[in-house]
This record gives structure tokens, sequence and C-alpha cells, in this order.
């Protein structure tokens, strides 16, 4: 019941908020509506109403700027069937006769006060749910498996609206089914199942495979008989998420393939508020169906990144708004769950930010997605103009997403905090420097004459790359001890794996491997093997690293000394030395994969032996001494030259689909 009352108690602070932003508007309108002497005035109030717009949308980073040119036409061919299901039909369709009559323009542009009425209803709707929820009694394990999806994925991808899914759960309504139930259940297995609190719960239904069972048969008996309706495509993108983390490409490629067409069918892909005719949707149904078409939208860029494929969903000018108007998740305070800590050390009250985190998220897969289509799509080569255009213009747009991302977001490796926030701000951060690494890569393995001037140019890439790299293993570093390595998502694995690529490559063009890059190197190969049990596929990602590193000729477990190894590249038979499946160094100290290691510094102890322990007593993942921000932009001029004839290990985590990154001879 406390926590029902920390719940409620928001209820209150928005009240107070949209009554002063209401009065605030008001007056902005009066003002504007006075003010109407001359065109140059008229200009001025169109842009003063934009902004409180904007304004009225929060922290939203997407306002209705052009909505008035967006809405001012009104799109026919949603319909309702008898049965209650919705579809889309354009004007070909067999379903939809042609009229010759216009119709009047009858949608006009949302005031920023029918936002905020929106707004408000979604809010206390929320509220009101989440208090319900708190109420309700389910058993275990599904209770605990719910949380744990709640924790550690809904903030990140936001698959399922959780004020619906509760509320319908207990009234078996549209946004509630047992198919989405299971799904939800068994893929929160993934990272559960070895929790000591819940694994002996799952012995009657079959060790949690039960949950997979029913959740496939369910979907495949509901497409038969043509159920399209949204908790279906929800339970389509578990289910792509969970084969793809276990390698089963072909089954994660064709799970989200019908989830993205069943969001065309049912008219997801356009903006709720331009249908006209027989549909009318509340302002809950709407909130859903943008939050879907967005999470589609990241999911889409992230499957297409791993299995090296051209994405499917695009922003169009009638797509929904980049806008979620409840962002009550965004004050909920956020705690790891089915961790355990050590005696007298606890994860400090943290504000969770779980909107404001995937409005960036999203924003961030628009970047990600130009990256791939004219980049590494594996069908269509660019030229050298258009990929360097691609660089120049996402560089500035990546530079600009970084500047303007919340201070509450942003996490500086050189000032890092004791505890690790939450885990989707981590991955966050960690997708960031992935995409950065994305998009310079390429410029690295241009074989074009070197100037000097063409090294300066090219001095930009080179040190984003060896920037991001190495961020990414501090960053990785500060969440695991905090949370450990058994709740990592495959987009932070996949970012390791993207890391690990520039010091194979900084190894590769140097002709020898340094100390320190043969450190982060393994660290970045414990990390993967640590996570792999969560994410089979990374399994695959670690054959392909070793395989470089055969032809390099590195046992990455030989000692290191302070002394570069020359290597020579030729081709050489595996080496059991080199195994990636064997353990990296003789460790002191393991850490289970439920584990949680947040403390009060220093010191941090052992709960079993109560001895102090660091990052040096677990040598496989002990973070970089040489890890010095400063060190990177120290480049020696011959480095730039020695990037263009590298041969870079493949960008995707399956070596069958790889889509690579454009050759020396297609820059």
């Amino acid at each position: 019941m406390q926590r029902s009352k920390s719940v409620l108690t928001p209820t209150l602070s928005y009240t107070k908020t949209l009554e002063a932003r209401i009065s605030q508007l008001e007056a902005e309108l009066t003002r504007l509506r006075s003010d109407t002497k001359d065109e140059g005035n008229s200009q001025s109030q169109s842009t003063d109403i934009k902004q409180v717009t904007s304004t009225s949308i929060s922290h939203h980073e997407s306002s209705d700027d052009t909505t008035g040119i967006d809405l001012a036409r009104d799109i026919e061919g949603l319909q309702v069937k008898d049965d209650g299901r919705i579809s889309f039909h354009g004007p070909t369709s067999l379903f939809q006769l042609p009229s010759g009559l216009a119709r009047e323009e009858s949608n006009p542009a949302e005031t920023g006060l029918e936002l905020d009425g929106r707004k408000e209803r979604l809010i206390n709707n929320a509220w009101r749910e989440r208090a319900f929820e708190q109420l309700t009694t389910i058993p275990e394990p599904f209770q605990y498996l719910l949380d744990s999806h709640w924790c550690w994925i809904h903030p990140l991808f936001n698959f399922v609206y959780r004020p619906a899914f509760t509320r319908d759960m207990k009234l078996n309504g549209p946004y509630y089914s047992d198919i989405l139930m299971n799904a939800i259940l068994s893929h929160s297995l993934r990272w559960c199942r070895s929790e000591p609190k819940i694994s002996r719960l799952l012995d009657s239904y079959d060790g949690g495979a039960l949950f997979y069972e029913r959740s496939v048969t369910g979907l495949m008996d509901s497409l038969k008989n043509g159920n399209g309706q949204i908790p279906i495509v929800q339970s389509l993108l578990l289910l792509s998420a969970q084969e793809c983390g276990r390698g089963n490409r072909t089954q994660a490629w064709l799970y989200s393939g019908m989830a993205f067409r069943l969001v065309e069918d049912l008219g997801i892909t356009i903006d709720s508020r331009k249908y006209s005719g027989s549909v009318q949707f509340s302002d809950e149904d709407v909130e859903i169906r943008n939050r879907l078409f967005w999470s589609c939208y990241f999911w889409d860029k992230l499957v297409s990144l791993y299995f090296g494929r051209s994405p499917i969903i695009q922003d169009t000018p009638v797509s929904p708004p980049r806008i979620l108007l409840d962002d009550t998740a965004e004050i909920e305070i956020w705690t790891p769950h089915g961790l355990v800590f050590p005696e007298g050390t606890h994860y400090p009250p943290t504000q969770a930010h779980s909107t404001s985190c995937f409005m960036k998220m999203c924003s961030l897969a628009e970047i990600l997605n130009q990256i791939i289509i004219h980049i590494y799509d594996p069908v269509r080569r660019s030229s050298e103009s258009e990929l360097r255009s691609c660089v120049r213009e996402q560089s500035r747009n990546l530079e600009k997403w970084w500047e303007e991302l919340p201070t509450f977001l942003k996490l500086t490796v050189n000032d890092l905090p004791t505890f690790s926030p939450p885990s989707h701000i981590q991955t966050l951060n960690c997708i960031y420097h992935t995409v950065n690494i994305l998009l310079h890569r390429p410029m690295l393995c241009s074989r074009k004459p070197k100037s000097s001037h063409s090294e300066t140019n090219n001095a930009k890439p080179l040190v984003q790359c060896m920037f991001s790299a190495t961020s990414i293993i501090a960053l990785y570093d500060l969440y695991r001890r905090t949370f450990g390595d058994g709740h990592v998502v495959l987009s932070m694995a996949y970012s390791i794996y993207t890391a690990a690529s520039i010091f194979l490559l900084e190894i590769q063009a140097l002709k020898y491997a340094s100390s320190g890059t043969v450190e982060k190197l393994r660290y970045c190969i414990g990390a993967l093997n640590r996570v792999k049990t969560a994410n089979p596929v990374i399994n695959t990602a670690l054959g392909l690293i070793d395989q470089e590193l055969q032809k390099l000729h590195i046992n990455i477990n030989d000692p290191l000394d302070h002394d570069p190894q020359p290597i020579s590249i030729t081709p050489s038979q595996p080496s059991p030395a080199t195994s990636t499946d064997q353990p990296m160094l003789p460790s002191s100290y393991t850490l289970p994969p439920h584990g949680a290691f947040s403390f009060t510094p220093p010191p941090l102890t052992d709960p079993q032996n109560q001895t102090t322990f660091n990052n040096n007593t677990i040598p496989s993942l002990s973070i970089p001494e040489t890890f010095k921000q400063e060190d990177i932009y120290t480049i020696a001029p011959e480095l730039f030259e020695a990037f263009s004839y590298v041969e870079p290990i493949p960008t995707t985590v399956d070596s069958d689909f790889d889509s690579g990154w454009p050759t020396a001879e297609g820059l």
C-alpha cells in the first residue's frame, strides 16, 4: 500500500501544473489575437503559437510545427469490419470504391489546449490504473516475470502500453490477450530463469518452455483466423526479439516482418488523427497506436542492423507524430528487479526517465535508419559522393542529437557516476556510441591517396571510432559493476561487439598488437562470453572475433607486456588456445548471472567471504588501465594511412547474412 501512495502522489502535481499551463496558454492566445497589425506580426504569431504548443508538450521534443499542413487532408480507407476488426485499404483496393467528390477539410490543426486536455486525461487514467495494479494479486511466477519485463525491457522498447494492458487483463479487454501474456513471460525467462526466487516455480511449466509454446500456438491459430489486433502485433515483436537473442534468425525475421505488415494493415503507419469516416479513436487508442508505430520503427532498425538487411518501416509526412502524451513513466522510481545486493548495500532511489529515454532512442533510430540505407544497404551500394554526403549530414545530426540530450540521460565517460543509471539509459548511451562507430568506420577504409590535408580530414572518423569504442567499455563496466551480467540486452552486447571491431582494426592497421589494445579487446571478449547465456547469438559474434584473432596470430590469453607484439596477417589453423569457449583467465571470484554489485564506495566486499575486491580481482573483466580518454587523441599521422588497408570484420552478428560495409572500391 505504501507503494500505491507514492504512485498516486503525482496526480496533484500534474493537476497544478496543467492549471498553470492552461492559464499561461490563455494569456498567450489573448496576446496573440490582439497582435495582428501587419504581416510581420502575423508571422511572429505563427512562431509564438508553435513555441506555446511545444511548451505544452512538456519535455517531449516533437512539436507539431507542420501539423496545420499535414492534417489539412483527411485520409479515407480505414474501416471497421462487422466483427470489430480495423483495417486500412487505399483507393485502388477491392475494399474501397473511389468517390469523385472531394471531401472538405475537416481535420484542423490540434491546438495546445487540446493536446493538454488529451495529456491530462491519459495521465489521470494511467495513475489510476497503476494504483489498481498495485491492488491486484497475480500468482507467481507470473507476477515476477511481468515485473521483470516492466523493469528491464518495457522502458527501452515500449512494445506494450502498460495501463491498458493491466486494466484489460482484469476485464478481458481488447488490449490484453493470453497470447501476449505468454509472450511476455517467455521473453522474461531469458534473464529470470536462473534467479533463485523464481527458478523452482518454473518446474510445473516445463522450465518456462510452456509459455513459449502457448504463445506460438495461440499466435498461429489467431493469424489463421485473420485476427490482426494490436496484442498480436505486440506478441510478434516480443517473439522476434526472443528469437533474435537465441540466434534463430529466420524466425526472428519472419516474426518482425509479420508485425510490420499487421501494423500497416491496421493503419498504424498513418497518424490516427488524419482518418475520416466511421472509426473514432479515443485518446488512449491514439496514444497506443503512436507508441506502437515508434516501437516498430525502432525495432525495425535494430533487427535490420543485426542481420545486415534493409529497414522496412520509414517515417513519412503522414506517420504518427513522435509524441507520447502519457509521461507518467518519466517520474516513476526505477528499481532493478530480481537482483540480490550484498548485505549493507542498495541501489539508490532513481527516477526512471523512461518516456524521454524512449523518445530520444526513436530520434537516434532515425539517424541509424539513414546510415543503414546509405552506407550498409546490402543491395544498393552508394557512390563515394553519396556516402561522404551521408557521413557529413548524419555526423551533424548525431552531434546535434548528443548536444540536445538532457543531462539526466547523458553519460560522459570522464565523469561517470558511482552507480549505473537505469538499464535503458545505459543502453541508450551505448547505442549512441555504436551508431557513431557505424557512421565513421567506413571512412577508415578508404584507399584514396593520402595527403596532409586528407590526413586532417580523416582524423575525425578515426578519433570518433576510438573514442566511442573505449567509451562503450567504460559504460559497460559501470553497468556490470552495478547490475552484474545477467540482464544485458542484445543491443548492449552488440555495442561491445562493435567496440571490439575497432580494436581489431587498430591491430590490423598497425601490424602489431599493443598491450593496451589487447587488454581492451580481452575485456570485450570476456564481456561477450558472460552475456551469451541470455543472448546465444553472441556465440556467432565471438566466432567472428576468434577467426580474426587467428588470422592475426594473437593469443588473447597470453600475459600482457609493455612491448608491442608484431603480427603477420596470414591464414592460420584454429588454435585451441584462442578458443573463446575457454575461460579467459583464472579468477578468484565469479559474478553470478543474477548478481548485483552496487556499492557504497569504497570498498565493495564479497558477501561470501567478506573480502574486499575491485576490478583487478576479475582479470577477464577488469577495466583496462590504459583507458584514458585523452590518450586516443595522440594518434600518429601514419595511422591514418594504415587504416586504409585493413579488412574489417562483419558488422552483423551473423556471418551468413553479412553485408559488411563498403569496400575500398565502393568508396
